[in-house]
């Protein structure tokens, strides 16, 4: 969880960062994992507040800061107060739902108007258009598991389309590429998933113990680099009227 906070925490920062969101700003965040974003936003709104939500809290610390409330919940069917918050941050969680479009409408309702809501996911590039062979093979095995799992690895693609269908005003996007030597952050991160998931992968039959090391051996060499997922961040704004 540290490597990925390392790599994508200045990306959300930055979009965060342009945001008019006041000293005074009441945030809730989605899924909220390690809470580092949570802790981020407690303070930077330190006449505000911020509520970190997940079903998993345990990695959560409510006493992080005085302005800062940790709640367990599932958000697929926890109601939030309409109209409350000024900012609302989902980082990499819908595309793990079922029906994405769904909450994003109900998360519309709970901004203040002229709130703005924020999603990050990650839209995963065609597998068969990895740079190496064994990259082919392997993301496209990656990929297969994930949406066995119940992800929808392309979800993130409608983001900018989405936010506008739930009612929110001028959809902003930005585009953060990922893959094997894109950062030391990214080789790190990419080999560490693969040692904790790889053997699954290869109990699953969707890449071989040969192939699984032939990867990881290429992870920091200038052959191996690819772009294999691109995370889109997505903002959009509940009109004022």
């Amino acid at each position: 969880m540290q490597l990925f906070e390392r790599k994508y925490d200045p990306v959300t920062r930055a979009v965060v960062e342009s945001l008019p969101v006041g000293r005074d700003g009441k945030c809730l965040e989605l899924g909220a994992g390690a809470g580092s974003m949570s802790y981020w936003l407690a303070e930077r709104v330190t006449e505000g507040g911020v509520l970190a939500v997940d079903i998993d809290t345990s990695r959560l610390d409510a006493g992080r800061a005085a302005n800062l409330t940790v709640r367990q919940a599932d958000i697929t069917s926890e109601e939030f107060e309409d109209g409350a918050y000024d900012l609302v941050l989902a980082r990499a969680v819908l595309e793990h739902l079922e029906d994405p479009d769904a909450l994003l409408a109900r998360a519309a309702r709970w901004l203040a108007p002229g709130g703005w809501l924020v999603v990050e996911d990650f839209y995963y590039l065609p597998a068969e258009h990895a740079a190496t062979a064994v990259g082919r093979t392997l993301v496209g095995g990656y990929v297969r598991r994930m949406q066995e799992q119940g992800a929808d690895m392309g979800w993130a693609r409608h983001l900018p389309a989405a936010l506008a269908r739930a009612g929110l005003a001028s959809p902003q996007v930005r585009l953060t590429p990922a893959g094997p030597g894109q950062s030391a952050a990214d080789d790190e991160l990419i080999g560490l998933r693969l040692r904790q998931e790889g053997h699954a992968l290869v109990d699953g039959g969707m890449v071989t113990a040969d192939e699984l090391a032939d990867f990881m051996g290429l992870l920091g060499r200038p052959e191996g680099r690819d772009m294999t997922t691109l995370m889109v961040s997505a903002w959009a704004q509940r009109p004022a009227g």
